[in-house]
């Protein structure tokens, strides 16, 4: 197991009616923004709730963050923060709008002209205004890690940030919300969260043992409550499973002491940013692609992963492998997620190559684990994704 240092100071409220307790995360005689996306906490009564919750507080709210939060959008809150004398923020959604809090944590206290710098020379944030979440949308694991991701438009890029000033000082995670969740999100939380875990996971032996268990744990969870969920959005149990899995996923805790991949991240961002592509649905796109090409390096883990979540028990190394990679591709695919770039556009020509020359431009000299995935490779692994 590889040395690692861990702390999240994230707290966690969790259940049914966990926003009647905010009041006392929230330091007293803030000037609170409340920041939230397209509306739907307006009509599942989230937005009631919350405004309800804060009546002894000052608000300002700023709704409209769209899914893969948008830079110029971003700016026009930060005018905000900067005229009103903001002093804590709070995200009211799932990834995105938590992801632009995190962005407008930063932008709030950067001392440089262009807040589009944090994320193009990849400032580490060591300190943020504070803010807090309520997650109304499981599948990033953004309400308990201090990472995130923004789109800007005018450039299409879409780029990550993060750094040990950007975690939430605290996460509501009321399961409840779930109910109200169109099918479509649900299937993209469920590949999202899948996906994140594979790529802390999918990578080569270290004997990191016990992160292998927590992180297969986690998938074979995924699996057994994804019907569920998506046949029923009121069964609280699959709800409550489907949203702890999904923070569980990306807070950190399994990647502690083995290596990471996230190639199939980087390559997905650029799919958003070309083609619009659920962010969810790019990771399924790319992912039977990146597995299959490089192969050699990661068989090991893959056969792995095969016998001890899908029970595949029969055939070589090499052949447990292959299934590992079948299930994955077949386990989108009862999502009702399509795995083609082809299926989403029919402008995908000369994709491979925009996606190539970016990462060359960037000064990207190689991904995944071993850091040796050249834009070359990438190019491949996107054409093989067509």
């Amino acid at each position: 197991m590889n040395n690692f240092q861990y702390k999240n100071p994230t707290k966690i409220l969790f259940g049914k009616n966990q926003l009647e307790n905010i009041v006392p995360e929230i330091p007293e005689n803030s000037k609170v923004l409340m920041l939230y996306g397209g509306g739907s906490i307006k009509k599942n009564g989230v937005y009631e709730q919350v405004t309800k919750a804060l009546s002894n507080f000052e608000v300002i709210e700023f709704g409209g963050i769209p899914a893969n939060p948008e830079y110029a959008i971003l700016i026009d809150a930060l005018k905000i923060i900067k005229e009103k004398d903001i002093t804590f923020l709070l995200a009211v959604g799932g990834g995105s709008v938590i992801d632009g809090t995190k962005f407008l944590s930063a932008a709030a206290l950067f001392k440089g002209e262009n807040p589009w710098n944090i994320l193009a020379e990849n400032i580490a944030v060591q300190k943020g205004m504070p803010f807090g979440t309520v997650l109304t949308l499981p599948a990033t694991g953004s309400e308990m890690n201090s990472g995130a991701v923004i789109t800007r438009k005018e450039t299409k890029e879409k780029l990550v940030m993060g750094g040990p000033g950007l975690f939430p000082q605290f996460s509501i995670l009321d399961p409840e919300v779930v109910k109200s969740i169109p099918q479509r999100q649900i299937a993209n939380g469920l590949a999202d969260a899948f996906t994140h875990v594979l790529e802390q996971y999918m990578t080569y032996p270290v004997g990191g043992f016990l992160q292998d268990r927590f992180a297969e744990s986690i998938l074979q969870t995924l699996i057994e409550i994804a019907p569920k969920i998506m046949s029923d959005t009121s069964d609280y149990e699959a709800a409550s499973n489907f949203m702890w899995s999904c923070t569980m996923a990306l807070n950190g805790l399994i990647q502690q002491g083995v290596p990471s991949d996230w190639a199939i991240h980087m390559i997905g961002h650029e799919l958003t940013a070309l083609y619009g592509i659920d962010h969810a649905r790019t990771l399924a796109i790319i992912t039977e692609s990146h597995y299959t090409y490089n192969f050699e390096d990661k068989k090991e883990k893959l056969a792995q992963y095969a016998t001890r979540v899908w029970n595949v028990t029969e055939g070589t190394t090499e052949e447990k492998a292959k299934a590992g990679i079948t299930k994955t591709t077949a386990f989108f695919q009862s999502l009702g997620i399509k795995t083609k770039l082809s299926e989403y556009t029919d402008r995908y020509e000369g994709t491979a190559e925009i996606i190539s020359k970016r990462f060359t431009d960037r000064g990207w000299k190689g991904l995944g684990e071993h850091g040796k995935i050249t834009p070359s490779d990438v190019e491949k692994i996107v054409k093989m994704s067509y």
